[in-house]
């Protein structure tokens, strides 16, 4: 195996409607800590790290989640702006995938791809970094591979692959002989059975050349995109050439849209690598640890007889007596109780709070930001309140906003404000006001955090009023 042209791709732009109300639509499952001390999005990295080179290491994100993606990463590995591919809106896997393509082949055209979902887990990584050896080697002969898992029950919300012949004189793996997309319980149990039907794990190893041949012949209108971006990259055209044509990508997805429509240098290579993608919140319990009474308990928990439960504490006390078969989430602002049988209909509930238009669906009270992060304490009629917390030596982008103004109490720290041409510091119990259509900054320039209370007035108060002049952290308007 060359390393030195293996490079992993990192899919981190899921929605964050199956593990709600823990996971938000600007805050999804992959940048949650569901097992362990680190994120999804933490483990995956550290995983691809053992298969790939940490300079190698790419991720492509939603630009909503570009700032949250690259906080936690940097935990991980250092990650620079050009290895932090950021799509301007959600086309699947398809689109994002050969947004990376396009990028490698560029960079290095003998690329070999490792293309990983961020939100699956993989507990057997040295299993997982065999399986990639095999694989690379098929790639570098123009196969496009894919990872397949052996099933552990009949599941009927994986697709599933069956193996056709096997490939002689190379590494262990199988031709593709059919897909089957999520098959009903008769026919799941049916495949559990008959030894030659894997679970679609979503992990791909490709040549970025082969995959984009692929997209070619059977997504020309995608592949003229592609092209196009790839065209303009390293150029001043480079940011409104995604901008324009992203827009305009068909979405489809990498399997149904290019994988299962190709009769040709399509393998599978079997690995039992402790693989689940974690698709709803019952899988907890085959990924975590289980009490005496077959309970998961995370957090602020006391519990009084209940048994097989999910019961998960944000921050305040979760109290639990009797409880059966049920799923227990408690957060800043909203609480789950279910059924386990009923786990995967979380999704319907996220799309009713979606109709209502309520904030519960996109975001936290807390959210964090690459220099700290804020908490929404009250939002009303034409004003928001905020606690801001802005770590030492960091500072907030250059910016404007032309639908409120603000009001800054300094809570705890020192604040050093550029509020037009003035810059000045402000101490505990000190405050300023920033006028609308104003140039302004928060730095913290102490070796303490910074807490500053913020009201914002204005007839729209959302986060995307803000037009960006300077940023550390690479973020456009």
């Amino acid at each position: 195996m060359n390393p030195s042209n293996i490079y992993a791709v990192i899919l981190a732009g899921g929605s964050g409607s199956r593990f709600w109300p823990l996971s938000r639509e600007f805050y999804p499952k992959q940048l949650l800590k569901l097992i362990g001390e680190e994120t999804m999005l933490q483990r995956t990295l550290r995983c691809a790290m053992k298969a790939a080179p940490p300079e190698n290491i790419y991720v492509v994100t939603h630009r909503r989640q570009s700032d949250a993606v690259r906080m936690q990463a940097s935990a991980v590995v250092s990650l620079p702006p050009d290895r932090l591919i950021v799509e301007p809106s959600a086309r699947n896997t398809a689109a994002a995938i050969g947004l990376a393509a396009v990028a490698l082949a560029r960079k290095d055209p003998e690329a070999v791809m490792i293309v990983m979902p961020a939100d699956h887990v993989i507990l057997k990584t040295a299993r997982f970094v065999r399986a990639v050896g095999a694989a690379e080697r098929l790639a570098r002969k123009e196969w496009l591979v894919m990872f397949g898992v052996k099933p552990l029950q009949p599941e009927t919300g994986y697709g599933y692959i069956r193996r056709g012949g096997s490939l002689k004189n190379g590494p262990t793996g199988y031709r593709v002989g059919r897909f089957t997309e999520k098959p009903n319980l008769s026919t799941a149990k049916r495949y559990l059975h008959d030894g030659r039907y894997y679970w679609n794990s979503g992990i791909f190893v490709w040549k970025a050349s082969t995959i984009l041949a692929a997209i070619k012949d059977l997504q020309p209108k995608l592949y003229k995109g592609l092209i196009a971006i790839q065209n303009a990259l390293g150029t001043s055209k480079e940011e409104k050439t995604i901008d324009k044509v992203y827009e305009r990508l068909d979405s489809v997805s990498i399997d149904y849209g290019v994988l299962e429509r190709l009769h040709r240098n399509l393998a599978v290579v079997p690995v039992e690598m402790g693989w689940s993608d974690v698709g709803s919140w019952t899988a907890i319990e085959q990924i975590g640890r289980t009490d005496s009474a077959g309970n998961v308990t995370v957090g602020n928990v006391i519990d009084l007889g209940s048994r097989n439960s999910i019961l998960y504490a944000d921050k305040r006390l979760v109290a639990t007596i009797g409880l059966s078969d049920m799923v227990v989430v408690d957060t800043e602002d909203a609480t789950l109780v279910c059924d386990k049988r009923r786990a995967q209909d979380v999704r319907k509930m996220v799309e009713i709070l979606k109709q209502r238009n309520a904030e519960e669906h996109q975001v936290h009270r807390t959210v964090w930001r690459p220099w700290g992060g804020f908490t929404v304490l009250e939002n009303g009629e034409g004003y928001k309140i905020k606690r801001i917390m802005v770590n030492p030596q960091a500072r907030l982008s250059l910016q404007l906003h032309h639908r409120r103004s603000e009001h800054w109490v300094v809570v705890a720290g020192t604040a050093r404000v550029a509020c037009g041409e003035r810059v000045y510091d402000l101490k505990v119990n000190e405050s300023t006001y920033i006028p609308m259509n104003t140039k302004h900054r928060l730095e913290n320039p102490g070796a303490k955090p910074l807490q500053i209370i913020e009201v914002q007035n204005g007839d729209y108060l959302g986060e995307d009023d803000i037009v960006r002049f300077q940023d550390d952290y690479g973020r456009k308007a």
